[in-house]
């Protein structure tokens, strides 16, 4: 049976390819899902990705996961700086947890550049784009085959 896998999506990362084009580039979030679907079916990863613009609602998500106990991959975007609710909520996955960021926001100006998220994950991908989707995918699936 493959191994569970949630890739969920913070706020206004519906609007990828149209919002913001100069930080974001032009891929759509259907894009990013199907060469993650993709990637993740070939590893062995049974991927559900979602997107939200509430932040109750991701914190649900992140629940279920938690209770299905699937590996995580989360772009939190605004989420990200000062959502504690969402830092606890993914604290408590025992799988490994991928942050992923489209943009460095280490080089963007303030409030983009500290994510409260990144202290409760097992790594931090940003600054590489939709591909860092894919490198998460398979950060994911090497960390689950080093825990055997």
């Amino acid at each position: 049976m493959p191994t569970p896998l949630f890739v969920l999506n913070g706020a206004n990362l519906n609007m990828l390819g149209k919002r913001e084009p100069h930080i974001y580039g032009t891929t759509t979030l259907a894009e990013v899902q199907e060469m993650t679907e993709k990637l993740a079916a070939e590893l062995g990863l049974d991927c559900d990705f979602r997107q939200t613009n509430h932040e109750g609602e991701l914190v649900e998500w992140i629940q279920e996961a938690f209770e299905k106990d699937a590996a995580l991959i989360i772009n939190p975007a605004g989420f990200s700086f000062g959502r504690v609710p969402v830092l606890d909520a993914v604290r408590m996955i025992k799988q490994p947890v991928i942050e992923v960021h489209i943009s460095n926001i280490h080089a963007r100006p303030e409030p983009h550049t500290h994510s409260l998220i990144s202290r409760g994950v097992t790594g931090v991908i940003c600054g590489l784009g939709p591909g860092g989707y894919l490198l998460a995918v398979r950060a994911v699936a090497d960390a689950l085959k080093a825990r055997g």
